[in-house]
């Protein structure tokens, strides 16, 4: 067989893999034809040459091709991106892959299986009918901690997705400073202007103002169904440490808590803030990954098992629910992993991760009522609100994302993305 996309011919151990996938389920069309298929359908297809297939072009073929077909292409693509890197390990990789012969490549799929999640079913499982029995609040109450003078934009874009997705309530807790800027932009959040930095403090005062803040927001605590830690919220000492006793309070409280940005810079040096408490989340980029491994796990990123590591990190934090985000997103609460692969945006505009953070603490908190709830008719095997939010979450901003790509294209900002977090989420689970 002749193996070529576009310009570029497939390695040669990868047509050895085709093959044996032929050969596997009898289908004669099963080669270097339904691969281009495939391109054929993806955003990738450019003039330039494509790169190797990727799990969104198996996305985008759901329709047209069996589970089994699905789980052998993965397994088959799995191995051309492996063969066609330098790098010795993932060569070694192939060659062992390839060396187990159909039993191996039937493991392979498995562990494939395994990881892969159906994020769509998640979602329809756990959003709330739209009642008009029901009163305001019920579809959720979220508060961003976070907003000072140097970022206002973060707890913005978090508090109005929570809004967006479908929460009734959105509250921002931000600095003094922060507060009228962030008011300016939406008139649907409620705005609390109570943090305080160190330049406007005396240290003398600091106690009486510490216990003046943590008193603000907790008058408000018991009313919220989850806190999102970290957007815009700086690294000034004297606000980490009033925010420090604030995700204590919520953890007496049992208040869920999704962090992110500089609240992952805080809690990596104190794991002891969300250590043992099963409603964090985490939700770190590659850099803020990188630095929780090294804190917690004492070694470096491990990009060839990258599932056993997140497993590991979570379970080392005492069952907190990480949301790794990369190309495809890994979630893990130290017991189990999924992975959400849906096809998001080739654009990295910034405040992606506050549209994600807003998002997951609405899906959580779905996801926790549902569970409580104990619908017998609920199809989910699993049962960690925080892993149904993250899977939740994840699925719908890189939908949403996705959908705004396609309209504004390189002029795609977060705003646009927020846009299209309402249509995202209709086209899932319709309203009516």
């Amino acid at each position: 067989m002749n193996f070529v996309l576009g310009t570029r011919r497939i390695p040669e151990k990868a047509k050895r893999v085709v093959v044996l996938v032929q050969n596997q389920i009898g289908e004669a069309r099963f080669g270097a034809e339904l691969f281009r298929d495939v391109l054929k359908l993806s955003v990738f297809l450019k003039p330039r040459p494509p790169p190797h297939l990727t799990i969104q072009g198996m996305v985008l073929m759901k329709h047209v091709m069996s589970s089994q077909q699905l789980s052998l292409l993965s397994y088959a693509n799995t191995c051309m991106l492996m063969a066609s890197s330098s790098v010795y390990r993932r060569q070694q990789f192939l060659i062992r892959s390839l060396g187990g012969g159909i039993d191996h490549s039937r493991n392979m799929q498995q562990d494939l299986r395994s990881v892969e999640v159906d994020a769509e079913s998640v979602i329809r499982s756990i959003t709330p009918a739209l009642d008009p029995t029901r009163h305001k609040g019920q579809a959720g109450k979220i508060a961003v901690i976070g907003g000072c003078r140097e970022y206002t934009g973060a707890p913005y874009f978090a508090a109005i997705s929570a809004l967006k997705i479908g929460a009734d309530l959105s509250h921002v807790f931000c600095t003094k400073d922060a507060a009228p800027v962030i008011k300016s932009y939406s008139p649907e959040l409620i705005v609390h202007p109570v943090l305080e930095e160190s330049y406007s403090v005396r240290e003398e005062d600091k106690k009486t103002i510490s216990r003046k803040v943590l008193a603000e927001v907790d008058k408000w605590m018991e009313r919220f169904d989850c806190l999102v830690i970290g957007p815009g919220l700086g690294r000034d000492p004297f606000l980490l440490d009033c925010v420090s006793e604030i995700m204590r309070h919520a953890r007496q409280t049992n208040v869920p808590i999704v962090i992110d940005g500089d609240g992952l810079f805080l809690v990596t040096n104190n794991i002891d803030l969300v250590s043992g408490y099963g409603l964090a989340v985490l939700t770190p980029n590659v850099n803020e990954y990188k630095r929780l491994v090294e804190k917690v796990l004492s070694s470096e990123v491990n990009d060839v098992d990258a599932t056993q590591q997140v497993l590991s990190l979570a379970k080392k934090i005492g069952g907190v629910t990480i949301l790794k985000k990369e190309k495809s997103d890994l979630i893990s609460d130290g017991d189990t992993v999924k992975s959400v692969s849906i096809y998001g945006s080739p654009r990295r505009c910034g405040g992606q991760g506050d549209i994600l953070s807003g998002s997951v603490a609405v899906f959580l908190s779905w996801a926790r009522q549902h569970i409580i709830a104990a619908d017998p008719n609920s199809n989910l095997s699993c049962k960690n609100p925080a892993v149904l939010g993250c899977v939740a979450g994840s699925a719908m901003m890189r939908k949403a994302a996705s959908l705004a790509f396609c309209h504004k294209k390189r002029s795609t900002v977060t705003g646009d993305i927020i846009e299209c977090l309402g249509e995202s989420l209709e086209d899932i689970c319709p309203a009516t």
